[in-house]
């Protein structure tokens, strides 16, 4: 039984969960210092309407991918695929250039919420738990629109090796509910920053590699193998099969490596599923990583040591 599929869900429910885990932690840890710990329950409530809300997301997007076949099966997983890589890229970028400010932020939220109180005890419980269920919906509908773009149930597995992607989520997101005890309950200590550090790095080339599988979806989507007879009333399969839109192309083979590494058995399997590899590469595919590898990398290198994310020359006035 194969069960690589569920690295990559695990990986980003990990790095997602750590995040919203994080938030729950502060508000938590906040709650207690206030001496208002009898609103605790609110928090909580937040966390499961937030994974309930995930939980009813994802299995919106898995029947709505599962329900299609052929082209609209396709079209529907590289519309997903990439909804997924601009949610992912803008959470890698943009939340870790905010990451240095998130506990201020959150603490605000917090102060706002309990401000409330004077008015009404349940109002600042309401203000809590909406800011709770945001974040943890907000991780959530990342995760889910991953795992709707990249993978279903595989038939071909027998057991509970056709849900791998699944239960890569359960795990993932139990690891980071035991990093936010291990933080704010035992007060292990953790370098948050090398940590999301690496789990970016990883979340980079899984992105990247959705580059890859999008296209490829969107090819197949476009590929027409078979039309309907209608005189016999039947389907004939063309050969070689036609595209419907002729200048969508994934343009010439640049690399077949089915020989020695296919993608299919062991190792390529997990590379396959991990970051996007596959056997038989074409040149748009190529180019697309290449371009979105560097632009979207250089773009988080900078958010990490802090820089602007774009930076601009003032020109020189000519005396």
């Amino acid at each position: 039984m194969d069960f690589s599929s569920a690295l990559p869900t695990f990986l980003i429910t990990l790095r997602e969960g750590t995040e919203a885990t994080l938030v729950v932690g502060i508000v938590l840890a906040y709650l207690s210092k206030a001496k208002q710990s009898y609103l605790n329950k609110w928090v909580f409530l937040g966390v499961a309407a937030g994974l309930f809300a995930s939980s009813v997301m994802g299995g919106i997007a898995q029947k709505l991918v599962g329900g299609f076949s052929g082209t609209l099966y396709y079209l529907t997983k590289g519309i997903f695929s990439v909804a997924a890589i601009v949610m992912l890229s803008w959470m890698l970028v943009w939340m870790t250039q905010q990451a240095k400010t998130l506990r201020h932020q959150v603490q605000a939220s917090i102060e706002n919420a309990l401000g409330r109180q004077s008015a009404n005890e349940k109002q600042a419980g309401w203000a809590l738990l909406t800011l709770v269920f945001v974040a943890v919906l907000r991780e959530g509908a990342e995760t889910v629109l991953f795992i709707a773009g990249t993978f279903s149930p595989d038939r071909a597995q027998v057991g509970l090796a056709q849900y791998a992607p699944a239960i890569g989520c359960v795990l993932g997101l139990l690891a980071s509910m035991g990093v936010g005890l291990a933080i704010f309950k035992f007060g292990v200590k953790l370098n948050i920053r090398a940590f999301f550090k690496i789990l970016g790095i990883f979340l980079l080339l899984i992105v990247s590699g959705l580059v890859i599988t999008s296209l490829a979806a969107f090819d197949l989507a476009n590929t027409v193998d078979k039309v309907l007879n209608p005189v016999t009333g039947s389907y004939e399969f063309l050969d070689p099969p036609q595209k419907a839109i002729g200048w969508f192309s994934l343009g010439p083979l640049v690399a077949d490596t089915s020989g020695f590494l296919p993608q299919d058995k062991l190792p390529g399997i997990i590379f396959s599923t991990l970051f996007g590899y596959t056997d038989r590469l074409y040149a748009t595919q190529l180019v697309s990583y290449a371009i979105f590898l560097i632009s979207v990398g250089t773009l988080y290198f900078r958010s990490l040591s802090g820089k602007p994310l774009f930076s601009f020359r003032k020109s020189t006035p000519i005396a």
